[in-house]
């Protein structure tokens, strides 16, 4: 009985280095502490950065496992749901920006001159699935 207890938390405690070191990895390849840290001219804050990376890894899986619900007003959800907006939409553009991908696709499909109309389609995209999935899929 012991054993298999002890069994599980090393796989557990493994398998969550894991996960954490290859996001942690993802963010790194992608330069996005490194370019926010450039745009915002916060070169001394690096430690700031790299704890916020740190913690926000570990308490999000923390939160995760536990399953946890919280009752906030709808007032305190617009920043906290504006900051997860912005983690993604720089998580996204820094994964744009590393590998490419929108210049190439729209040099290959012959809108090079139509690059800010695939690029607002991407945003208006995604907000308006954000939007569908908490204001409607979630209430229903």
């Amino acid at each position: 009985m012991i054993l298999n207890i002890l069994i599980t938390i090393f796989i557990g405690f493994a398998g969550g280095i894991a996960v954490g070191s290859g996001f942690v990895a993802f963010l790194t390849v992608l330069g996005i502490v490194p370019r926010l840290m450039q745009l915002s001219k916060t070169y001394s804050r690096i430690r700031s950065y790299e704890a916020s990376v740190t913690l926000g890894a570990i308490i999000g899986g923390w939160m995760n496992l536990r399953h946890l619900t919280f009752s906030m007003s709808p007032l305190l959800l617009i920043p906290i749901g504006l900051f997860f907006g912005v983690f993604i939409g720089m998580l996204a553009a820094a994964l744009t920006e590393v590998l490419n991908v929108l210049p190439i696709l729209a040099k290959r499909i012959g809108f090079e001159e139509k690059l800010i109309i695939i690029l607002m389609a991407i945003v208006f995209g995604k907000v308006f699935g954000s939007l569908f999935h908490w204001v409607y899929y979630v209430n229903h």
